[in-house]
C-alpha cells in the first residue's frame, strides 16, 4: 500500500515501515504495515484483560471496552507505574466475576445464543429511539468512513468505526487492527465526550457484523449499525431483541436491512 500513497500520513504509532519485496518485478522497497501491540486493561490494579490493538486512544479503547461490558468505568490512564501498554481504569464496585462472564462476545464461545442474548439484555435496554434515517444517507456511509481512513489508506490493514449524526456528519472515527477495538474507541470517546446514550446517532463498520459489535451498539444505545459487509446469525437474533436497526452490504448505492427496516426511509 505504501508505495501507491506517499502522499498520506498515517496518525502516530499506527503504521511503521517494513521492507518488502514486489512481484512479479522483484523490486525491493519499504512499505508501510499497521502496528498491533497488546493492551492490558488494569481496574483497581488488576488485570482484566489484555487486546490486541494498534497503539492511540487507549484510554477511550479501556473505557470503550469497560462499559460494553458493564463494569461502568469513571476514567481511565496510565497507570501509576507507567507501565507500558497498560491502562489503568477506575471503576468502583468492580466485580472480577463480571469479566468472567463476559467472555461469550468472543466468537469461538461455546455458550448458547440464548445465554448471550439474556447477558446482554442485562445492559442494553431495547432501543426505542424514533431516529430515522434515508437509504441513500445510510448506503453512502462506508464510501464517507473510507474517505477519513487515513492509517488504512497508507497501511490497507486496519478496520474503522464511525459515529454519525443524523444527517450523515461524521463525528468521530478511530481505526484498529480489530474490528472490535475500533468500535471501543468510539464509545469511549463518545463517554468522554458526555454523548452516551448514542440514541441519536449512527454507528458505521468497515467489515462484517458480528455479534459483539451488535452487542457494543446496544449496550451505547446506538438504534443503526451500518456496515459493508455481512451480519451473522446471532448479530441479527441480538439485534432484533433490542429493536436495533441492522443494515448490512452498504455498498454500490445498495443496502440490506435485517431488522427494524421502519427506521430505513425510502
Amino acid at each position: 500500500m505504501g508505495a501507491e500513497n506517499e502522499a498520506v500520513e498515517a496518525p502516530p504509532y499506527s503504521a511503521q515501515a517494513v521492507d518488502v519485496v514486489r512481484l512479479p518485478q522483484g523490486r525491493k522497497q519499504q512499505d508501510q504495515v499497521a502496528v498491533e501491540e497488546p493492551l492490558e486493561i488494569r481496574i483497581g490494579g488488576q488485570p482484566v484483560a489484555v487486546t490486541m490493538r494498534t497503539p492511540g486512544n487507549d484510554e477511550e479503547l479501556a473505557l470503550g471496552f469497560c462499559l460494553t461490558e458493564g463494569l461502568r468505568p469513571i476514567s481511565a490512564a496510565s497507570p501509576a507505574d507507567l507501565a507500558a501498554n497498560t491502562i489503568e481504569v477506575d471503576a468502583p464496585g468492580f466485580d472480577p466475576a463480571r469479566v468472567q462472564r463476559s467472555f461469550y462476545t468472543s466468537s469461538s464461545c461455546g455458550v448458547c445464543g440464548k445465554g448471550a442474548l439474556e447477558s446482554v439484555a442485562v445492559d442494553a435496554p431495547r432501543a426505542d429511539t424514533r431516529l430515522e434515517a434515508g437509504f441513500e444517507l445510510l448506503a453512502g456511509l462506508p464510501d464517507r468512513l473510507r474517505e477519513a481512513q487515513a492509517a488504512f489508506a497508507v497501511t490497507g490493514g486496519l478496520h474503522a468505526t464511525g459515529l454519525f449524526n443524523s444527517d450523515g456528519e461524521l463525528l468521530c472515527l478511530r481505526e484498529d487492527v480489530g474490528r472490535h477495538n475500533a468500535m471501543d474507541k468510539v464509545i469511549g470517546w463518545a463517554f468522554l465526550e458526555h454523548r452516551l446514550p448514542l440514541a441519536d446517532a449512527i454507528l458505521c463498520v468497515s467489515g462484517r457484523l458480528s455479534f459483539e459489535l451488535v452487542q457494543k451498539a446496544a449496550v451505547a444505545g446506538c438504534p443503526i449499525l451500518v456496515a459493508v459487509g455481512a451480519p451473522s446469525s446471532l448479530a441479527v437474533d441480538l439485534a432484533r431483541d433490542r429493536g436495533l436497526t441492522l443494515c448490512g452490504f452498504a455498498r454500490d448505492g445498495r443496502l440490506n436491512v435485517y431488522t427494524e427496516a421502519w427506521r430505513v426511509r425510502t
